[in-house]
């Protein structure tokens, strides 16, 4: 395998073994050959698999890892059908900051978690309905979507367990003084949208301890 295929790698998010193929411009080279060379890369540490068939050039890492939306990048190109909420988002705003969270999504798809050399990536279902509230930016060329604040605090909640008895004020330290009226009012649309007892259960129990105002 050339080694120019890789160096045109580099620059690259992400890439599949489709993506070599269409470099090679040779229908010629066998899958097996081109699979071996994949396998000799990795070993070399020269790319890195982030799930079956997708790969990331060490260089393109190198050069971007530190970057503040590199994570997010990467969770979306895991399973684009997907957007950053829950721990992952209330943590980058300040609302969670107690311990580190792995990366976590919401998706409609099943519940799944992958795990590779770069983190540690979890997706939650939730129902086609609720699929809303995040928006959409761009990092090297990937649509990223993060949840809003407010949608983020109702994902960390509605998914979580609660015993009826469960006080979540008391249980949680969140830090929610920078929630807006705006984000308040986000957050009760969500909950007459999910139609959840136990939603508005919690949303009675914030309005209790004087979060809203």
């Amino acid at each position: 395998m050339k080694k120019s295929i890789l160096s045109s790698l580099d620059f690259l998010p992400y890439f599949t073994i489709e993506a070599i193929k269409q470099l090679l411009e040779d229908e010629s080279v066998a899958d097996s050959t081109i699979l071996t060379a994949v396998y000799r890369w990795v070993k070399a540490k020269k790319i890195i698999r982030l799930k079956k068939g997708v790969y990331m050039s060490s260089r393109f890492y190198e050069l971007h890892h530190s970057d503040a939306e590199f994570s997010s990048m990467v969770s979306a190109i895991l399973l684009p059908q997907s957007y950053l909420s829950l721990e992952y988002i209330l943590q980058r705003q300040g609302n969670l900051t107690e311990i580190t969270y792995p990366v976590t999504s919401i998706t409609i798809k099943q519940t799944r978690m992958f795990e590779n050399q770069l983190g540690t990536f979890t997706y939650r279902n939730i129902k086609a309905d609720l699929f809303i509230g995040f928006n959409i930016s761009e990092y090297q060329g990937i649509p990223i979507s993060k949840a809003t604040p407010a949608k983020a605090l109702f994902d960390y909640f509605y998914l979580r367990f609660w015993r009826e008895s469960d006080d979540p004020v008391e249980e949680l330290r969140l830090n929610l003084e920078d929630f807006t009226q705006n984000d308040w009012a986000e957050f009760a649309s969500f909950i007459e949208i999910s139609k959840s007892r136990k939603m508005d259960r919690i949303y009675k129990n914030l309005r209790r301890n004087q979060w809203l105002h």
